[in-house]
Order: C-alpha cells, then sequence, then structure tokens
C-alpha cells in the first residue's frame, strides 16, 4: 500500500484538485492519500472562502483518506515556510512515502535543478532588491517558468525534502487546471477546470459565478452558493491595530522590517478600505500577497521572533480534520509510529501538563485564526469565533469518489 501525502489549500476545492486525486489513485491503484491543509488563511493572507472542515471533507469525499492541519505559522507564510511545514508534517507522521504536487512543469529532473540553486545567491539577490522568482531564475531554466506559482512551490517541495533528510519520494503531476493567475473560466465541454483563482474572483465579485460552480464538484456548489466570507471586513480591526500600537511593535510583526513599520502607520491614516490600504503599502518588494500576509500576523500577533521559533520547531502536532474508515486506520498507525502527538481535542491538549509550551503556542495561532476568521464571515460568527472547541474532526464511514 502506497501513502502519498499532499499538501495543499483547497481554496475552495475544484475539479482540478478532483482530477489530481484521481491521477494518484490511477497511478498507484492502492494508494491512501494524507494531505497537509491550510486552515482559516491561506498564504496570500486571506480568509479561505470555506472553513476548513467543509474544505477537508470535500477532499475526503473526493479521494483523501486523511485531511490534517497545516499549522497557521507555515499556512500563511511564503511558498518556502508552506513548503517546508508540509513537508515536515507529512514525513513526522512515519507513514507517508512519497508527496505529489502538481505544477506547470512536472518534469523531476529540470524541477531539481531549481532546486539545487544555492539558496545563498538567492537571499543576496533578493537583499538586493530583487523579487524571489527574479532572484531564483538566473541561473535556472526560463524566468517564465520558474515565475509559475506552483512551480516555485515545487522547487520548495524539493529543497525541503533536500533540508530535512525526509523520507518522501518527490511525485510531480501535470496541473489540472488553468494557470494559476489565470482568471479566465471554461467554456468547452467536459469536465470544466479553472484555477482557484478565477472561482474565487468570480464568486467574491459575483461575476459569472454560475460559470465558476461548475467547477467544482456538485456537492460543493451549496456552500458555495451562501454567504461567503470576505477579508475586507477585516479593515477596521486592522486600522485600530495600526494606528494605536507604537512603531516597535508593528516593526515587530513576521514580515516586516525596513521602517516599513512607518509606512503602514501613514497608509492606514488615509486609507478608506481595505484594498486602499493594501495599496499604499504593497511595492516591488512587498508585493500584495506580503502586505495582506503581515497585516494578517498584525491581527493574529505573530512576530518575526515568534515566526523563527515555530519555524525552527517545525509542526509539533497531527490534528485531523477529516477522514473516512481508510483514514481512521492510518490515524491509528500515525499514533503508533508518529513523531507528533495527534490532536482531536484542543481543550485536552492545551491543559495537558505535558504538552511543551511551543506546541501551545503554535495551537494558539491556529485558534486565533478561527476566531479572526468568524469576524469575517457573513454572517459574523459562522463558524464560530470558538469553533475549535466545538466542532469535532468529520468522519465520513463512506466515500464517494
Amino acid at each position: 500500500m502506497k501513502i502519498v501525502g499532499v499538501v495543499a489549500e483547497y481554496n475552495p476545492f475544484h475539479n482540478g484538485h478532483l482530477l489530481q486525486l484521481r491521477e494518484i489513485r490511477r497511478r498507484y491503484s492502492d494508494a491512501r492519500v494524507i494531505v497537509a491543509m491550510s486552515g482559516s488563511f491561506t498564504q496570500r493572507g486571506s480568509v479561505a472562502l470555506l472553513d476548513k472542515w467543509k474544505r477537508a471533507e470535500a477532499a475526503v469525499r473526493h479521494g483523501a483518506s486523511l485531511v490534517l492541519e497545516l499549522p497557521a505559522v507555515c499556512a500563511t507564510r511564503s511558498a518556502q515556510y508552506f513548503a517546508d511545514g508540509g513537508v515536515r508534517l507529512l514525513d513526522r507522521l512515519g507513514v507517508v512515502d512519497c508527496l505529489a504536487f502538481g505544477a506547470e512543469c512536472d518534469d523531476l529532473s529540470t524541477l531539481s535543478r531549481m532546486a539545487e540553486a544555492s539558496a545563498g545567491d538567492v537571499r543576496k539577490k533578493m537583499r538586493e532588491g530583487s523579487s524571489y522568482a527574479a532572484a531564483l531564475t538566473q541561473d535556472a531554466p526560463p524566468e517564465a517558468l520558474i515565475r509559475q506559482p506552483n512551480v516555485i512551490l515545487a522547487v520548495e517541495y524539493l529543497r525541503a525534502i533536500a533540508r530535512h533528510d525526509a523520507g518522501l519520494l518527490p511525485l510531480p503531476l501535470p496541473r489540472f487546471a488553468a494557470a494559476h493567475h489565470d482568471n479566465r473560466l471554461p467554456t468547452s465541454e467536459g469536465l470544466p477546470v479553472a484555477s482557484a483563482s478565477a472561482i474565487r474572483a468570480a464568486l467574491l465579485q459575483e461575476v459569472d459565478s454560475e460559470a465558476a460552480l461548475r467547477c467544482v464538484p456538485a456537492d460543493m456548489i451549496a456552500p458555495l452558493s451562501e454567504g461567503l466570507p470576505d477579508t475586507a471586513r477585516l479593515f477596521r480591526p486592522m486600522l485600530a491595530r495600526l494606528l494605536t500600537a507604537s512603531a516597535e511593535e508593528v516593526s515587530a510583526v513576521a514580515g516586516v522590517g525596513e521602517g516599513l513599520e512607518h509606512r503602514l502607520h501613514r497608509a492606514a491614516l488615509a486609507a478608506r478600505s481595505y484594498e486602499e490600504l493594501t495599496e499604499a503599502v504593497r511595492s516591488k518588494r512587498y508585493p500584495l500577497a506580503r502586505v495582506r500576509r503581515l497585516l494578517l500576523h498584525l491581527l493574529l500577533g505573530l512576530t518575526e521572533e515568534t515566526a523563527r521559533r515555530l519555524n525552527e520547531a517545525g509542526p509539533l502536532y497531527a490534528r485531523p480534520l477529516a477522514f473516512d474508515n481508510e483514514g481512521r486506520r492510518l490515524l491509528r498507525a500515525i499514533e503508533k509510529k508518529a513523531a507528533l502527538p495527534v490532536v482531536t481535542k484542543p481543550s485536552r491538549f492545551l491543559t495537558n501538563p505535558e504538552t511543551p509550551p511551543l506546541a501551545r503556542e503554535m495551537l494558539a495561532l491556529d485558534l486565533r485564526a478561527t476566531a479572526l476568521a468568524s469576524l469575517a464571515s457573513e454572517p459574523v460568527g459562522v463558524p464560530a469565533a470558538n469553533a475549535d472547541f466545538l466542532i469535532s474532526p468529520v468522519y465520513l464511514q463512506k466515500k464517494t469518489v
């Protein structure tokens, strides 16, 4: 039996994800898939369209066996930390054989050449003002290729596997969707496939919603047709924090540096919307996704020093969000083999005197992220701010694939 790991956001779970899970099962008929999935917020610093339990349930319903939450300290940072956290979580389970990932380039030798580029040289070029993609591409294959977000992630997966000597065999897969930044919706016959970005844009802007909903499995249509959360609803809490915190407090936030705290304060004084705030702060060195992430970190109270300590430690628990009968058997195996505790009841884990303080700190960020997401929901408080203590992992006794 082959245990395949996947790192994902599923924001939302769409037909491209469905096809990827089917491809894994096609290549390994006895495969069991374990997904490390972002929780309440994504790598772009935005609230997920559906809560983590609904997204995890969709993945299990359509081919995954077990979905675990990727801690927020990994899930809400740049590609390097996102990939590093996902690789370390899956590797520490003690049962995963390989890591599958979709990319615009699925040639492992090409991806490996990119991954072997000197990380030190990349950091030096970034300090000189280059973006990550531009710094990485100077001694790598064509820039148009490396600038694809999923190729960047693939490179970081390979680097993380090498860095931590993880026992995960890389399994690159062709991308079963439009290009990551392609906001066009499909018009062709057959199973409609679009990027998550295109689907989100259509649903949030209420433009071509029907076309967008054709790109997700049928059981996802109803939840995606209801009131969706919007990160812009956190604009006032962001302003309150920026206008009342000291410059020293803001400068300590993860992702803030080089005097950016002053620019953030000036932007907060003038901005009348979330879009105005982020646009006033963004620059070549601080692209939009990075600005959104650091504003989220401001609300989460995640400092650069805390992020450094938690990232050095890596994921310190395995928290199941959804599983089926196969996933239940995997959880039993994980409990025997993993270097991590399995957390099904956060309250019990937090109050257990044997829980390491760093693990409590890591889980507290996940809980804060859930509470913040409840403020961005429509109506407010769905799911509840304390949903982590109220909602149990979803168990699907029988899967529909």
